[in-house]
């Protein structure tokens, strides 16, 4: 059985619905609590490495979910389904590529100079959108590049080739 452990502050807020969770199907976790004031220590540079880059990420970040989360994942009817996804990934997809194309320029990287979050979360979602439409990404070079170096690195790369292999 899985050992699991709950990081988060020293307050009920967000991980309190998991601890309801939690309690309610008697899984047995390690509620580990932090103090604010030692936030910085335990944070994951992949958050970025100032307060501006971490806005940056978790605007894009949230700008890719709005956008996912406008697709009709559970939708039963299959033609219903088709159609939604179709009209999102031809008359919406290719704006916000444009934007995300634009934001990211020559960088190497979406935010500052190494990987964050908002690039894994790109490869990620962009890799779920190309099962829908493979051309997705034909006029942006330079987002295939990033998907690219995001797979590329060793850790990601060895969790691509281990993760279960599924359509989604």
């Amino acid at each position: 059985m899985p050992n699991y452990k709950l990081t988060y502050f020293n307050m009920r807020g967000r991980a309190e619905i998991i601890r309801y969770i939690f309690a309610y199907l008697d899984i047995k976790y390690e509620d580990h609590r932090i103090e604010q004031a030692d936030w910085p220590e335990v944070k994951s540079n992949l958050a970025g490495k100032t307060e501006l880059e971490r806005c940056q990420a978790d605007a894009i970040v949230d700008t890719l979910d709005d956008f996912m989360s406008r697709f009709p994942w559970a939708e039963k009817k299959q033609d219903i389904k088709d159609q939604m996804f179709n009209e999102l990934l031809t008359y919406d997809g290719p704006h916000l590529l444009q934007d995300l194309d634009t934001y990211l320029g020559e960088k190497e990287w979406l935010i500052g100079n190494s990987v964050t979050w908002a690039d894994f979360y790109w490869e990620i979602c962009s890799t779920t959108l190309l099962v829908f439409k493979p051309d997705l990404l034909d006029n942006h070079p330079r987002l295939v590049t990033l998907r690219k170096k995001v797979q590329a690195i060793p850790a990601i790369a060895d969790w691509i080739q281990r993760r279960p292999q599924t359509k989604l």
